[in-house]
């Protein structure tokens, strides 16, 4: 399958451009380099996102293609997800939860958060994210030295993404072609009682 994809959802209004063309793609470009002021930019944005009272617990540990950091974060990331290890940049989110459980929620909330941003603003710059929990969660603290308070939350890929699938295995062709789903609007938001839905 040679030819490029188009994976802009389908929403029921128009929404922002840049969030409609968000996906998250297995196909990146193992030739492409990303920009350390590029890439600071993305960080960046995910530092401006909401956080619950201020906190900002989120912390990242940041690789870029070559570097030891990007090293070993790809010996971290599950089998089902090396694709990931040809991105441009690869960049693990933690979170520090605090020291109660109302903390340690609104902790991973913030995470969401910062993530959902870098993503957006990484498609301002024609760039891909790809969020992923398939990594081995309790190992990255040794490899890290991440303090005890902080849990990681997710390795994020990111950089270009081919349009040529010619090249790729099945598996990726598959997923990446696969069509675009989510949960009707009507189904999942309410008024007045949960399961009554809500027709803007």
């Amino acid at each position: 399958m040679g030819n490029s994809i188009e994976r802009t959802a389908i929403t029921s209004v128009p929404i922002q451009p840049l969030i409609a063309s968000r996906w998250s793609p297995r196909h990146f470009d193992p030739g492409a380099s990303l920009a350390p002021e590029i890439l600071t930019a993305l960080l960046e944005a995910g530092r401006w996102a909401a956080s619950w009272g201020k906190r900002f617990p989120v912390r990242y540990i940041v690789g870029l293609r070559g570097d030891a950091t990007y090293e070993a974060l790809t010996e971290l990331l599950n089998r089902g997800n090396s694709y990931a290890k040809v991105a441009a940049a690869l960049v693990l989110v933690s979170t520090d939860l605090g020291d109660d459980d109302n903390t340690a929620v609104y902790a991973a909330v913030d995470a969401g958060l910062a993530i959902a941003q870098l993503g957006v603003e990484a498609r301002s710059h024609g760039l891909h994210t790809h969020p992923m929990a398939g990594f081995r969660v309790d190992d990255a603290p040794g490899v890290f030295n991440i303090p005890e308070s902080v849990r990681p939350i997710a390795v994020v890929a990111i950089g270009p993404v081919l349009d040529d699938y010619a090249d790729a295995d099945e598996s990726t062709v598959e997923r990446d072609h696969a069509p675009r789903q989510r949960p009707a609007l009507s189904d999942i938001a309410f008024i007045e009682r949960w399961g009554n839905s809500f027709v803007g």
